[in-house]
């Protein structure tokens, strides 16, 4: 599976890495780059938290000039109308993100829920494999942490497949680490993890070394 920095040619996102783009989050990339292309100055972009929708955001806007609203279900839903209309009447473009699009986001103002519908919906996915594998070496990396490929293995194929567990996994294990003073393994893993309810403590043929 083949990776990229998001996008390319444009300046670094503020305060945080580069979006690495795979197959569940694409299509959700594709459309914030070609933001020239939608229909109203307007998009709204979904996706889990810690999906890496805010960075993808951020990027967005550092390249179009736009302007983004996040956490839009915490804003006055007043305020985010407004918001759409200066975009248009600016021709700045403007990003919403969200947890989910109306009527999963219930949204009570009728005419912000017209303008939610008529604008363009970029979808973050849940991660897929090639992105549950470059996550958890990405963030590995940024503990400073020694986490080898069958480690990433390991993980990648015994945790829900969620944005928010392969943090909690990492969190749980960085702080084994530090305290234990160990180096991370697959006994090591399974042992820590069992105790966080993350994964099972029972051992399977795939932990078993090769004869």
């Amino acid at each position: 599976m083949s990776q990229m920095a998001l996008p390319l040619g444009w300046p670094a996102a503020p305060r945080d890495d580069a979006f690495i783009v795979t197959p569940s989050n694409a299509r959700a990339a594709h459309l914030l780059e070609h933001w020239g292309a939608w229909p109203v100055l307007s998009a709204v972009l979904t996706g889990p938290r810690k999906s890496g929708r805010s960075l993808l955001a951020r990027i967005f806007a550092a390249k179009s000039g736009g302007i983004i609203v996040d956490d839009a279900e915490r804003m006055p839903e007043a305020q985010i109308f407004h918001a759409w209309n200066a975009a248009q009447e600016s021709r700045r473009p403007l990003v919403i993100v969200a947890d989910s699009l109306p009527p999963a986001w219930p949204v009570k103002l009728p005419d912000l829920r017209s303008r939610l519908a008529a604008s363009t919906h970029a979808a973050i996915g849940a991660p897929d494999d090639a992105l549950m594998r470059l996550l958890f070496v990405e963030l590995f990396h940024r503990r400073g942490l020694d986490a080898r490929p069958d480690l990433i293995d390991w993980l990648a194929t015994r945790i829900e497949r969620s944005h928010i567990t392969v943090q909690r996994v990492v969190d749980a294990l960085d702080q084994e680490a530090l305290e234990r003073r160990k180096r991370l393994t697959i006994p090591l893993a399974r042992t820590v993890l069992a105790a966080a309810g993350i994964v099972t403590a029972s051992p399977s043929l795939f932990d078993k070394p090769a004869s």
